[in-house]
């Protein structure tokens, strides 16, 4: 592995051409941008979380409401920068509450994997290649799919009651 002198400097090159901190500036308030929305859309239904900016992998924010908060649950709207696509994760509070509705999970169309991953019980790609020269369908399209996964995986989760 290289040397942390030698890594920053890539770091660094990177940096100075000045397209990388612009791009990853535009897609943080772009991200920001979709939280501001998705309150307001739906108020009635979730409330939303600060911005997580993470280590220039994911960008997300949580969304939750009493149901989920009372299984120590929540959703996140992911943007995942090394894929450069849109999820929507389920998370658990703890390791064991993410176990726990893995397992319980399991059988259903949203465990696809043979192991939990490392941060969610699971996560489901919404927008798979984002066209960020037409913000306003792309925003469109995410609220789209939003509603219409938080709604599915409520009901799945219902269905465990």
């Amino acid at each position: 592995m290289k040397n942390l002198n030698c890594l920053v400097n890539a770091y660094k090159e990177q940096l100075n051409k000045e397209d990388l901190p612009y791009a990853y500036t535009k897609l943080i308030k772009y991200v920001v941008g979709l939280k501001t929305r998705f309150s307001k859309t739906f108020a009635q239904e979730f409330v939303f979380g600060s911005i997580f900016q993470g280590y220039m992998d994911y960008t997300y924010f949580y969304i939750s409401n009493e149901y989920l908060k009372n299984r120590k649950l929540k959703f996140g709207l992911v943007l995942n920068h090394r894929e450069m696509r849109f999820e929507v994760w389920l998370l658990g509070q703890t390791k064991q509450i993410q176990k726990k509705y893995w397992d319980l999970l399991k059988t259903t169309k949203w465990v696809t994997s043979e192991e939990i991953p490392q941060y969610s019980v699971f996560a489901i790609t919404i927008v798979e290649s984002p066209d960020f020269n037409d913000l306003d369908a792309l925003s469109l399209e995410i609220e789209g799919e939003l509603e219409l996964i938080t709604n599915e995986m409520l009901a799945s989760l219902r269905m465990l009651d």
